[in-house]
């Protein structure tokens, strides 16, 4: 059974920045695709961020040129780097891997003045 831990979100003012993690249970999980989606309230949950084993990355064209995913293999870890933040960013922030078909709890960010 796999498992996956997001943390790093949290309260920042508009054009701040917060890193998300996503701490793996197992590497076959971090090494393979893995995906950050949200989900604002009342909105369905969207993909915005995904790397595949051969580093290939997909952005949501809402978040392209602020967000950055990455992962460190080592640490069984992907990221989410989130810069210059925006009001309509707010929401739960998911992570996913593809391979196992495994959702993490979710990690609020809330982006307000």
């Amino acid at each position: 059974q796999v498992q996956l831990v997001e943390s790093g979100g949290g309260l920042v003012q508009p054009g701040g920045s917060l890193r998300l993690s996503c701490a793996a249970s197992r590497s076959s999980a971090s090494a393979n695709t893995m995906a950050w989606y949200r989900q604002a309230l009342g909105k369905q949950r969207e993909l915005i961020a995904q790397i595949t084993r051969g580093n290939s990355i997909y952005y949501a064209e809402s978040v392209k040129g602020r967000f950055t995913i990455s992962r460190d293999n080592a640490k069984n870890t992907v990221y989410l780097q989130m810069d210059s933040l925006k009001p309509e960013d707010t929401a739960v922030y998911y992570c996913r891997s593809a391979t196992f078909n495994v959702w993490g709890q979710g990690t609020q960010v809330t982006v307000s003045s």
